[in-house]
């Protein structure tokens, strides 16, 4: 008998540590799954939605057309995510960078100036428009709908003695924007 309660023993032992050893394994999990997502949620050095970050950045076109740049200037603040009028896919291109990187990001026409649309170009009567107004081929005009006073922004392309042609796209429609971004600081919020 007292074989067998030895035997009993040492199988109650060896269960404990098998125990001992599925919680120990446990824990680690859990605290490396904890260690990954506080370094997501609150790791200060790289960018990520809802930070604040100050760049510079310098925008040029395919044949190398500077089209905007702020070097030489005060950094370009603004919140990843939370600023709705920032051109470009500016904020997409600033999550994941360090303070202090610096990198460069083609952007294609739809995340850029937009891609051409034929249906921006109209034809009008001039008959329809505000009397004695001249309209120069080339020039650029604040056009303001009367339904409900929307202002668009249109360039005239070609008159005739009774119509007047513009084009609503923006003169950059079309083109990739290539972005050289630095990246000054990040805010985390």
């Amino acid at each position: 008998m007292k074989q067998s309660e030895k035997v009993k023993g040492k199988e109650a032992v060896a269960a404990r540590k098998k125990k001992m050893k599925q919680y120990a394994i446990g824990i680690v999990v859990i605290l490396v799954v904890a260690t990954a997502i506080a370094f997501y949620f609150f790791n200060p050095f790289y960018a990520k939605t809802g930070d604040t970050v100050a760049i510079y950045y310098t925008g040029t076109l395919d044949n190398g057309t500077v089209v905007e740049s702020n070097l030489g200037s005060t950094p370009f603040v603004f919140t990843i995510g939370k600023t709705a009028t920032i051109p470009y896919g500016l904020p997409d291109a600033v999550i994941g960078m360090q303070q202090n990187q610096t990198k460069t990001v083609i952007l294609p026409p739809e995340k850029a100036f937009g891609v051409y649309q034929p249906s921006l170009v109209q034809t009008v009567s001039l008959s329809s428009l505000p009397p004695n107004t001249t309209f120069v081929v080339g020039q650029p005009y604040q056009i303001i709908r009367k339904s409900d006073n929307a202002v668009a922004h249109v360039k005239i392309i070609n008159i005739t003695p009774t119509t007047v042609t513009w084009d609503g796209n923006s003169d950059l429609a079309g083109q990739n924007l290539t972005l050289k971004i630095t990246l000054v600081e990040i805010t985390k919020n």
